[in-house]
């Protein structure tokens, strides 16, 4: 498996599992499957609402001794709500993972939320990752907690044993920089969505200058799901790519992945076929020439595929 050095110091695999919309039922042979093909690094989040599920079948994986905890580089995510709590919602995590420690632990998004629980001091809401509206069905953002104040207690998890790397997701450029002007510990991870029709040029090299990993969730422009979910459009019908692909013998998402890794990010697509596990797996054992990797760079539409802010009564990418 090709890995990249942190700024962290830690290891990390350049291609994982994305664990997003994978369903309950499916998850543990998905995860279980995916380690015997040969895949060490696994994408997760309390918004998910299947960290329990992870956790067994991680536990399975170590009881069987199918693979060793220190193989496995696991990514989890602090949800909006939990911005005011973030020690607490890593344990809680962990808690869920029946993990000792976490590899990597992200800001979910730039954007705390009203906590969910029914005092300030309640921890009964912690995990709990609704996006609650306001009466006017408007995400209710708590403008009482600032990212630095966050961040700080991001770095707390790390010093507290509970974290090796922390990071940030779905974070813009001049976020981004802030972060870096405010933090003791660098963000070694900035994930965010990124494809041939969504490239973010200027995000990724910025973070690639200062040392923070770039890594592409929804590498594939959320294919049909995104379609179905958000009336989005799918770089993988496009016919640059697709006369790319015939010309390698691979597939569209096949060279998306491929064109990802070139460009020096980390890629973690979803999928729970083993077929497509396979396939993306399989992007580590060729190249695109530099010709093809300009053409691919050609085709930018600057469409973000990924949307969930729809239901948030306002555009938090605006």
């Amino acid at each position: 498996m090709s890995t990249v050095i942190l700024s962290s110091g830690y290891e990390m695999p350049v291609i994982g599992l994305g664990l997003w919309r994978l369903e309950k039922n499916e998850l543990k042979d998905v995860i279980l499957n995916a380690i015997k093909l040969g895949y060490r690094h696994f994408d997760c989040a309390a918004h998910y609402k299947s960290e329990a599920d992870v956790g067994e079948a991680l536990t399975e994986a170590f009881k069987t001794g199918l693979v060793k905890r220190e193989e496995l580089f696991i990514t989890t995510k602090i949800w909006n709500s939990d911005h005011g709590y973030v020690v607490e919602a890593c344990k809680n995590s962990l808690k869920k993972l029946q993990l000792d420690y976490l590899d990597l632990y992200l800001v979910h998004y730039p954007l705390p939320t009203r906590h969910n629980g029914t005092s300030p001091l309640s921890l009964l809401a912690i995990g709990q990752t609704a996006s609650l509206l306001g009466k006017d069905k408007v995400l209710d953002i708590d403008v009482t907690i600032s990212l630095q104040q966050t961040w700080e207690d991001m770095e707390k998890t790390v010093s507290l044993g509970l974290v090796r790397s922390i990071g940030l997701s779905n974070y813009d450029l001049f976020l981004t920089r802030d972060c870096l002007a405010y933090s003791k510990i660098k963000p070694a991870v900035s994930q965010f969505e990124t494809h041939p029709y969504f490239q973010r040029d200027s995000l990724v090299k910025f973070c690639l200058k200062h040392g923070v990993l770039p890594t592409a969730h929804t590498p594939l422009g959320g294919a049909a799901a995104n379609k179905d979910m958000f009336g989005s459009i799918s770089p993988l019908d496009d016919p640059v790519l697709n006369n790319v692909a015939k010309k390698y013998g691979k597939s569209v998402a096949q060279i998306c992945l491929r064109w990802g890794i070139q460009r020096k990010t980390a890629v973690i697509p979803k999928s729970s076929k083993i077929k497509r596990l396979k396939e993306n797996l399989e992007v580590l054992e060729f190249q695109l020439s530099h010709e093809d990797m300009e053409v691919i760079n050609t085709i930018d539409r600057k469409c973000r595929t990924s949307l969930p802010s729809k239901t948030w009564g306002l555009d938090v990418y605006a």
